[in-house]
């Protein structure tokens, strides 16, 4: 999430808006492997949840690492514009969390007198995409509404600190992720 909004300020609020489009598809592949059990192989496979784990780590770490050395940039409706797209669906499909939740919580939630398993897992799934997807573009508009209130259009001493206070709360989140995680 810190993310999202470091993104935002830096590259605007369609680039935020991106970066959440492939966040939802991320978690849409997560919900859709639940469905099929892949998921559960994954909370199942020591290895595999460990690499999967270590990757999303050492991603959000290269997304910190990038948001500290970009801050003194105003990169707004340059470059490549799939790319927060790329960036919110890789660092999502790396999130080991996320494949963990459809695995754990998600079962929990489901009852076999009502219905077949599958269809009641694509409607939870659906329920809780639709409230991530309102939660991240929530934080794209409330930080796109920030840059414009700080004025972030020119790189300035107090632009580059929020960017570099943004970078340093995505490079928690990693080590968060990476403790809360551990076996």
């Amino acid at each position: 999430m810190a993310w999202l909004a470091a993104l935002t300020v830096a590259e605007g609020r369609v680039a935020g808006l991106r970066a959440v489009a492939g966040v939802t598809l991320g978690l849409t592949i997560y919900m859709l492997a639940s469905v099929v059990g892949v998921t559960g192989v994954i909370a199942a496979a020591p290895d595999v949840y460990a690499a999967l784990r270590l990757a999303g780590v050492a991603y959000l770490l290269w997304l910190a690492f990038e948001a500290w050395r970009g801050a003194g940039d105003i990169a707004a409706g340059s470059g490549d514009g799939a790319a927060p797209f790329r960036r919110g669906l890789i660092a999502n499909l790396l999130n080991p969390k996320a494949a963990v939740f459809y695995v754990t919580l998600l079962p929990g939630f489901i009852a076999p007198d009502h219905g077949a398993f599958w269809s009641q897992a694509l409607i939870l799934g659906a329920a809780h995409i639709s409230v991530s997807v309102a939660i991240h573009a929530g934080i794209v508009l409330l930080a796109d509404r920030m840059a414009r209130y700080l004025g972030v259009t020119t790189p300035s001493p107090r632009t580059i600190a929020l960017r570099r206070a943004l970078a340093i709360g995505i490079g928690l989140v990693a080590v968060w992720l990476w403790w809360e995680t551990r076996a």
